[in-house]
C-alpha cells in the first residue's frame, strides 16, 4: 500500500475502529452513533483510491456501500424489529457482489476447491451445525437465517476457490476476510438468537471491520490476473 492518500486512509479506518470499540465498551453510545457511519466510507475512499490494473472494483464497491446501508439498519434495529431485516437484507446483498467479485476472477490455475474438496464438507458441516444450533430460536426468521448462512458460506467458498488463482498475500488476505466475516456474523447470531455473552459487541465489531479491511487491501495487493 505506497499511495499516500491509502495509508491516510487506512490510518483513518483504524482510529475510527478504535473509536467505535471504545464507545462500546465506555457505553458511549454518542461516540458509537458517530463513529459507525464512518466506517464503511473509509474503506469506500481506500478502495476507490486504488490505481490497480485489477478489473471488477465496481463489485466491491457496490458491496461496501450495501454493508454501510446494513450498518446503518443495524444501528437503530432497537427502534423497530423491521430494521435487523433490512439489514440482513442489506449484508446478504454485500456478500452476493462479493461473490461475484471472486467469480469474476480469471485465472488458468486450478481451483484449491477441486485440490482439497474436504473444504467444501467443512465449511457446508459449518453452516448445517450453526444453523441447527441457532434452529429453536429462530421464531419467524428461520428461512431468512438460512438463506444468509447458505449465501455467506458461499462467500467463504468462493474466497477458497480462488486461493490458488491471486497471488500472494491478496488470496491469504481475501479468505482471512470471509473467514472473519462468517465468525462475526456468527457471533451476531448466536449474541442475538441464543444469549447475549461478555464483550459480544466489541468481538462482533471487530471482526466485521477486520474482515472488511481484509478484503479490500485483499484487492489492493492483488496483481493483473495471468
Amino acid at each position: 500500500m505506497k499511495n499516500k492518500v491509502q495509508i491516510q486512509w487506512a490510518i483513518f479506518f483504524w482510529i475510527v475502529v478504535a473509536a467505535d470499540i471504545i464507545g462500546i465498551v465506555a457505553g458511549i453510545s454518542t461516540v458509537h452513533y458517530i463513529a459507525k457511519p464512518l466506517l464503511i466510507p473509509a474503506l469506500f475512499v481506500l478502495l476507490l483510491a486504488t490505481k490497480a490494473a485489477v478489473p471488477h472494483k465496481n463489485l466491491l464497491l457496490t458491496g461496501l456501500v450495501f454493508s454501510w446501508l446494513g450498518d446503518m439498519f443495524l444501528l437503530f434495529e432497537n427502534k423497530n424489529a423491521l430494521f435487523f431485516i433490512f439489514g440482513l437484507a442489506a449484508f446478504l446483498t454485500t456478500h452476493i457482489f462479493y461473490i461475484i467479485y471472486f467469480l469474476k476472477v480469471s485465472s488458468a490455475n486450478i481451483s484449491l476447491l477441486k485440490k482439497q474438496p474436504w473444504l467444501v464438507v467443512v465449511i457446508i458441516c459449518y453452516g448445517v451445525a450453526l444453523v441447527g444450533f441457532l434452529y429453536p430460536h429462530l421464531g419467524d426468521l428461520k428461512i431468512p437465517v438460512i438463506v444468509y448462512a447458505t449465501v455467506i458460506c458461499s462467500m467463504l467458498l468462493c474466497s477458497l476457490h480462488i486461493f490458488l488463482k491471486v497471488n500472494n498475500p491478496a488470496n491469504i488476505l481475501y479468505l482471512l476476510g470471509a473467514a472473519l466475516f462468517v465468525l462475526s456474523d456468527s457471533l451476531l447470531a448466536l449474541n442475538k438468537f441464543n444469549q447475549p455473552f461478555a464483550f459480544a459487541g466489541v468481538l462482533i465489531m471487530f471482526t466485521y471491520c477486520a474482515a472488511q479491511y481484509f478484503i479490500v487491501t485483499g484487492f489492493i495487493k492483488q496483481l493483473p490476473y495471468d
